[in-house]
């Protein structure tokens, strides 16, 4: 599947990193003297979306050092609260806002920074409110609440150059990954299975190539 977003030219858009590998590495805790390391590790196996949550410590210094690091991948923040949020990411160079909810006054912050938003959402009303204020994909969140079948359910309303991202509990299971990309689902979002406070570089390699390798065989 091909996704599409408009966007400048000197910007990776979600849509032309989605096709280079459709898996978000998410570094909630990560620190920054660590930042880039850590994001090399997934970087180095074709991640292309990075991203640090905002409940990390001292998260727009990874997200500049991140984004310094690597200016061909889509580099943000996740758990985006406020729209002064959004100001502080686009002023350390981050191009991605990600959030646990659909609000829309977030979504449009995003927006009139020229950044790419996809918010959280569990629900079509929330889906389809937050693409009307501009959201370029959707976070399925939390993936384990809401199963196959019910993004299957919402393929069928949902346009399908939307990219919907299934994120929570999203482990390397071939099998898993495969009945989400049945569904409709575009990609995942991967968090304390890829990192979590404490881990190696050499374990998030590791984690990330059986991310890589299970996609692969859930993609065939």
């Amino acid at each position: 599947m091909q996704f599409s977003h408009g966007g400048g030219n000197d910007v990776l858009t979600l849509g032309e990193a989605m096709n280079m590998l459709p898996l978000v590495a998410i570094y909630r805790g990560v620190e920054p003297r660590e930042a880039a390391a850590m994001a090399g590790a997934a970087h180095g196996a074709g991640f292309r979306i990075l991203e640090v949550p905002l409940n990390s410590p001292a998260p727009f210094e990874s997200i500049r050092l991140i984004a310094t690091a690597f200016p061909d991948a889509l580099v943000g923040a996740g758990t985006v609260m406020t729209a002064g949020d959004v100001d502080a990411v686009a002023a350390a160079g981050g191009t991605l806002i990600v959030m646990p909810h659909a609000d829309t006054e977030i979504v449009r912050a995003a927006k009139a920074n020229g950044l790419i938003c996809v918010p959280g959402v569990a629900t079509p009303t929330e889906a389809f409110a937050a693409l009307a204020a501009g959201a370029d994909g959707l976070k399925v969140f939390p993936a384990e609440g809401i199963p196959p079948a019910v993004v299957k359910a919402w393929s069928a309303v949902i346009p399908a150059h939307v990219p919907m991202i299934p994120v929570g509990g999203i482990d390397a299971d071939a099998e898993k990954m495969a009945a989400y990309l049945a569904a409709g689902a575009s990609g995942f979002g991967l968090g304390s299975a890829l990192f979590k406070p404490g881990v190696s570089v050499a374990q998030v390699v590791r984690n990330a190539e059986s991310f890589v390798a299970a996609l692969r065989a859930a993609q065939a």
